[in-house]
């Protein structure tokens, strides 16, 4: 999905000690604040260990279920066929407080295997996530809702996809409505074109239902001075217009 700052997807990771959970939100606090290279060094130490002592219980759980993995990463750096590890994930997810391994455990569940049952926890943990510009861990939630997220969970969607408390986050949540088979999907992305910081992304979801009734609304992106939503909405169109030829 385009975005001036767009984070990477889930396993685009790599995988060195200090990174094998992600950054998290209490490292990126860490390291905003100044400190000498020897505090700096021995704060990395303590934050592996407590990534470590953290995730010690989930990879015994799934070691005892036949996933005899080191670290939660390697679910989205290895090709490797975790359908039977899903439930052990989901029910880890609400329990951990580590904010690493969450996003870790978040990670590993951006997968179809995870349809539609972690949709639900999903939003909860979303709710639940401290991070007010939607750029941490909603983010890497919503990105997986993306992914997981059905029409079972769509009235919470539409919720979370106006209220502006959830920043960038929003952007992916939108996109997770573009999966959506509900009749009144149209008509909500149709009435976010009109707020600006998730517009374009409701341009690429009404580009996904192909939905006729959206084609004068997204015309009118056709000339927005950002170029990516230009290139999105004339893509969405062609979409529509080739959908509506093949009837």
């Amino acid at each position: 999905m385009p975005r001036d700052d767009q984070p990477q997807q889930a396993g685009a990771e790599p995988t060195r000690p200090s990174q094998r959970y992600g950054t998290g939100e209490e490292a990126q606090h860490r390291s905003a604040a100044k400190r000498s290279p020897r505090h700096e060094k021995k704060a990395g130490r303590i934050s592996i260990k407590e990534n470590e002592k953290a995730v010690a219980p989930i990879l015994a759980d799934l070691r005892r279920v036949g996933f005899e993995v080191k670290h939660l990463s390697d679910f989205v750096n290895y090709n490797i066929d975790y359908r039977g590890a899903i439930p052990i994930l989901l029910d880890w997810l609400p329990r951990t407080e580590n904010a690493d391994i969450k996003s870790a455990l978040v990670r590993a569940l951006t997968v179809k295997a995870a349809k539609p049952m972690a949709g639900e926890i999903l939003i909860d943990e979303f709710l639940r996530a401290t991070d007010p510009t939607g750029t941490g861990l909603k983010w890497i939630i919503a990105n997986a809702l993306e992914t997981v997220a059905d029409d079972s969970v769509f009235d919470e969607l539409v919720d979370l996809a106006h209220d502006k408390k959830h920043g960038k986050a929003r952007e992916m949540v939108v996109m997770a409505l573009g999966n959506m088979r509900n009749p009144r999907v149209a008509d909500v992305l149709i009435d976010l074109l009109d707020d600006e910081d998730v517009a374009g992304h409701a341009v690429v979801a009404l580009g996904r239902l192909k939905s006729e009734k959206a084609t004068p609304y997204l015309e009118r992106f056709l000339d927005h001075p950002r170029a990516w939503i230009r290139k999105e909405a004339k893509r969405a169109v062609t979409k529509i217009e080739k959908a509506k030829q093949a009837k």
